[in-house]
């Protein structure tokens, strides 16, 4: 597919097709703990270990971020350097690959923060609504 931004209507709509590479790309970037570890090693001053990342994402289990590392990492998103330590020591950081995916979830995280309160007045409304019958 065309790296151009002027990138044809039906180019697009490809992207949606189960056959397309770049559908699998997108569903690594869309996971939600994907995600989060991007856009947390991106507003890090440096490289980041397993533990820090644990922290940093409340409710991620060790078994998710293990998976999303891995991903990111043969994406080519994320570098992981093993230090030969006793006991090893392993860090987490972007490439320049995944420095260009930061800055995308970085705006989607500060967006989500601009845009919270009325995203939850949205649903509360939505919730409170009488509920429609269901189609026959």
């Amino acid at each position: 597919m065309d790296t151009d931004s002027h990138r044809s209507h039906a180019d697009l709509l490809a992207t949606y097709r189960r056959s397309c590479p770049s559908r699998t790309v997108i569903e690594v970037l869309a996971n939600k703990w994907s995600l989060y570890v991007l856009a947390a090693l991106r507003r890090s001053p440096g490289p980041l270990r397993f533990s820090q990342l644990r922290r940093l994402l409340d409710g991620v289990t060790q078994k998710m971020l293990t998976q999303t590392l891995r991903a990111l990492e043969r994406d080519g998103l994320v570098a992981r350097t093993v230090y030969p330590t006793v006991p090893p020591r392993v860090e987490y950081s972007l490439t320049d690959l995944g420095h260009a995916a930061g800055e995308l979830t970085t705006a989607i995280a500060d967006w989500a923060v601009d845009h919270a309160s009325r995203v939850h007045a949205a649903r509360a409304a939505f919730d409170a609504r009488p509920e429609e019958p269901s189609p026959l």
